[in-house]
Formats: C-alpha cells, sequence, structure tokens
C-alpha cells in the first residue's frame, strides 16, 4: 500500500515535465538559426480592430517599438527599408482566434494564445522571411466584457477604451525580453542585467530566461548577482542549467550558505547539472549533506531528488537508511516530513533500477 500510493504521488510530481520552451526551435535549419542570432533590425506592422472597424494602431506600433528599443534593437517605419525579421501585433476589442501553426509551437504556455477568451487581447508573432514562425504571445486586460468595463469606468467608446487598457499592458508585458531569448542573443539581455536602472522583477525575469536558454556566457555575471539576497534564489537556479563550470560554487553554497533556501536552491542545481552533464561528481558531496544530521529537511528533501536524478549505486545505501529512519517517524499531519518521504522514495526506486540494469 505504501510503495502504491507513494508511486502515484511521485508520478504526479515528475513523470510529466513542462514542454520546454524553445522545443519547437528545432524545426529551424542551421542557417535560420545563425540568422536569428544576427538579428538587429526590426519592423513593426500592428493592426487594431474593434466593433467600429479598423482603429488607429500608432500607438499600440510606438508602444512595441520603444520597448524592443530598450534591448538595442533598431527598429525601421517603412516597408521597403531592410530589417531582419516582423513583429505583428493584432490588438482586438474582441479577439479572433486564429488557430495554433501546422508544427508544434508554444501552446502549452501561460501567455500562449487563449482558445477560450473572447475579450480584448493583443496576439503576437515575428516573421522569419515569409514563414510566420510558432512563437505566439497574447496579453489580455482584466475584463472580457469591454462595454460594461467601459460603462463602469465612464470610460465613454468601449473600443477605444480596451485598446488603451491593452497598451498598458504591452507597457509591462517583457515580450522584448522573450524576443532576445527566442532568438539566442543572451548577450543583450545580460547588457540590461548589468543596468542600474533595469527594475528587481525585470532583472529576475531576465536570470530565469538566462537559465532557460542554457547561456553559458552567462554564468560570471550570475556568480556577482549571488551577492544580491532578493536575486540570489533564482541565480542559482539559473546555474542549474549552465555548464559544469558551475558545480564548485553550488557546492560550497549548499554547505556554507546561512540561508536554507539557498542550501536547498543549490541541491537542486547540482542535480539539474549532475543530470544534464551525466557528471556524477556531483553525488558525494549531496551525500555528504544527506548524512549530516544537521541538514533541515527542506535542504534534504532537494537532496534526495538531485540524487535521483543522477542514478549511483554508492547512493543506495544512504538513502535506504534515511528511508527506514524516516518510516519510523509517525507524524500524518508533518507536511515536510511527507514530502521528504516522496523524495527519498523516488530516488531510491531511480538507483535500485540503475544498478539492475547497469
Amino acid at each position: 500500500m505504501r510503495i502504491a500510493l507513494l508511486l502515484t504521488l511521485v508520478i504526479s510530481v515528475v513523470a510529466f515535465p513542462a514542454p520546454s520552451l524553445w522545443a519547437y526551435r528545432d524545426h529551424f535549419t542551421p542557417e535560420q538559426k545563425a540568422f536569428l542570432d544576427k538579428i538587429q533590425t526590426l519592423r513593426i506592422e500592428a493592426i487594431v480592430l474593434t466593433d467600429k472597424g479598423a482603429g488607429d494602431a500608432a500607438l499600440i506600433a510606438e508602444v512595441v517599438a520603444r520597448r524592443i528599443g530598450e534591448l538595442g534593437y533598431r527598429v525601421v517605419g517603412e516597408a521597403g527599408m531592410p530589417h531582419d525579421v516582423v513583429i505583428k501585433v493584432k490588438c482586438e476589442q474582441r479577439k479572433t482566434w486564429e488557430g495554433t501553426t501546422a508544427a508544434g509551437g508554444d501552446a502549452d504556455l501561460p501567455d500562449a494564445p487563449s482558445r477560450l477568451w473572447e475579450g480584448p487581447a493583443c496576439q503576437m508573432t515575428y516573421l522569419l522571411g515569409n514563414m510566420k514562425v510558432k512563437w505566439q504571445k497574447e496579453v489580455r486586460t482584466e475584463f472580457e466584457d469591454a462595454e460594461q468595463a467601459a460603462q463602469s469606468a465612464k470610460a465613454g467608446d468601449p473600443g477605444a477604451y480596451a485598446i488603451g487598457k491593452l497598451r498598458d499592458v504591452l507597457e509591462t508585458y517583457e515580450f522584448p525580453l522573450l524576443l532576445a531569448a527566442e532568438w539566442g542573443q543572451p548577450e543583450r539581455l545580460l547588457k540590461l542585467l548589468d543596468r542600474s536602472d533595469t527594475p528587481q522583477p525585470r532583472r529576475l525575469k531576465i536570470i530565469t530566461l538566462l537559465g532557460e536558454m542554457q547561456a553559458d556566457e552567462a554564468l560570471p555575471k550570475l556568480k556577482e548577482v549571488l551577492k544580491d539576497r532578493d536575486l540570489a534564489k533564482q541565480a542559482i537556479g539559473a546555474m542549474g542549467s549552465l555548464g559544469k563550470e558551475g558545480i564548485p560554487l553550488l557546492v560550497d553554497i549548499m554547505n556554507t550558505s546561512p540561508q536554507i533556501e539557498l542550501q536547498a536552491a543549490a541541491a537542486k542545481g547540482l542535480g539539474q547539472l549532475g543530470g544534464l552533464h551525466g557528471d556524477a561528481s556531483v553525488v558525494p558531496p549531496l551525500l555528504a549533506k544527506l548524512q549530516d544530521a544537521k541538514t533541515d529537511w527542506s535542504v534534504l528533501t532537494e537532496v534526495a531528488w538531485a540524487l535521483g536524478k543522477i542514478p549511483d549505486k554508492r547512493s543506495i545505501q544512504p538513502l535506504q537508511y534515511l528511508d527506514k529512519k524516516l518510516q519510523a517517524m509517525r507524524d500524518p499531519e508533518n507536511v515536510s516530513l511527507k514530502k521528504l518521504i516522496e523524495a527519498v522514495f523516488w530516488a531510491l526506486k531511480q538507483c535500485d533500477t540503475w544498478d539492475q540494469y547497469s
């Protein structure tokens, strides 16, 4: 019964990972990927549609051009002027569903176009030559009924009110960062991260994207960011997706940081790096942390998950010992204990299976 129950719980946590943000990039040819890396000049095509028909899209185009310019891109106004890509933005009072692209795409992501939303929305994509790329984003207003919202705000024309609110959303939505990451240009993100006037939420987003991009050139900057208490955890998480050069630093953080959450984040990062690179050098420091009686349960939980990502027969006996110790504890209301038991059980299964077939 215990095994069946825990197996169900663990499968729900680890068996169905989120889709990769960059998976559809596999459809690009090597030449197209190389071209994306060099994108510098953009043209904006914006349209506005309300219940009264087509509207003036100049203000929408201005917001998009200004914000994309924050990352150093150059925007041209005329179609005949040389440009690398076209950013297409369609803002509507009542969104028209255009469907997904033919091959894959990012339909499962939170800011992807919604099939169910019929209220005000701006849909964004870009053209690479004549090809409509599978990168599709959508921003929406907080309200779905523009007429009702405009009436409540005593704002007059519902269409103008909805488009104005969408423009406000575009002022804060981080599409410029997403495009720089999409095009594989971490140097633009790093430059923005280094600016003293970059707001903290934006810095957090940049760090997350650098990790998702597996941008190894970001490692020196992430080491600097560790000094910022508010950004350290995010930086450690990003380091878990980069090169093996980050392993010694993560081991040091796991063993010496006075902050429990940073110890846990470092242990998680070691598991990610070890699994990503097939590097078993992370196993001994993780086992030492596992066997340290002073290790906090939240850190132990991440250590156990990490050991499961790098199956090694050296982990089996220490995990079995901890599992036996945990099973002797009777505290069904203890959530931390429950999470630790699940992690240890899963790690043991991974190591046992690996040992049997290796």
